[in-house]
């Protein structure tokens, strides 16, 4: 069996797609700690880098990768679920601060909402693609939900969400850092609405209560936004 052989057999087999993209996050891991953790240098950035880098060198399509890596998207699942644990850790914190909290991330999806309209109704974009950029904020599987009821375009919506997630961990902290918010909490609850699990992810790697705090405003944004936008779309006519 020669080199090309082995790597054919290496590119379907689906243990090759998990182990890459292990090493890819390891990787931007330790390329994010060579740059000493700074708000620009994010792993997650660095990992899509990565493996898109290695997806186009090698010729292997997206699907065909993803039917290896799926166990990692399974994850996804658990993974969100266990963000209870450092919200369960913070409930004291989470409790006195829950009507500010309940405001900010009701305002902050509002505006984030009117933002993704706004945006496509200046450029004069398609109605569906106007509906796929309102739940923008929302973490993925609900936006893609959301798009799909009120007419926009669920795979549109995935690449809208993960890109607003990458960008938001990745300038959030130096926004917020920008206009001086100090409070972890408000820190927290700034991150999850605006860039849902990937901004949780960074708030977690940073404070304990600054990720607590983002968890809590991701699931409050998911479900005020899945419950009220449809609602408000059909009242005002999409």
């Amino acid at each position: 069996m020669d080199l090309t052989q082995i790597w054919v057999y290496l590119a379907r087999d689906p243990l090759a797609a998990l182990t890459a993209t292990l090493l890819a996050w390891m990787a931007g891991l330790q390329l994010a700690t060579l740059f000493r953790r700074h708000p620009a240098a994010n792993p997650i950035i660095f990992a899509i880098a990565i493996l898109a880098g290695l997806l186009l060198a090698t010729g292997v399509d997206y699907r065909s990768y993803f039917q290896g890596a799926q166990f990692v998207h399974f994850l996804l699942g658990p993974a969100t679920v266990a963000l209870a644990v450092p919200l369960y850790r913070q409930w004291r914190h989470v409790r006195a601060s829950a009507t500010a909290a309940l405001a900010a991330v009701l305002a902050g999806g509002a505006m984030a909402a009117l933002a993704g309209v706004g945006f496509g109704v200046m450029f004069g974009v398609a109605p569906e693609v106007i509906a796929s950029l309102a739940p923008r904020s929302v973490t993925t599987p609900v936006a893609m939900g959301i798009a799909e009821q009120i007419g926009g375009l669920p795979g549109l919506t995935a690449t809208v969400v993960l890109s607003s997630g990458v960008v938001g961990a990745m300038l959030g902290p130096i926004v917020l850092n920008v206009v001086r918010v100090r409070d972890w909490r408000a820190r927290g609850l700034a991150m999850g609405t605006a860039a849902h699990g990937i901004g949780t992810a960074r708030a977690l790697s940073v404070n304990a209560t600054a990720g607590a705090f983002s968890g809590l405003a991701m699931g409050l944004n998911a479900l005020a936004t899945a419950l009220l936008l449809p609602l408000l779309w059909r009242l005002f006519g999409g």
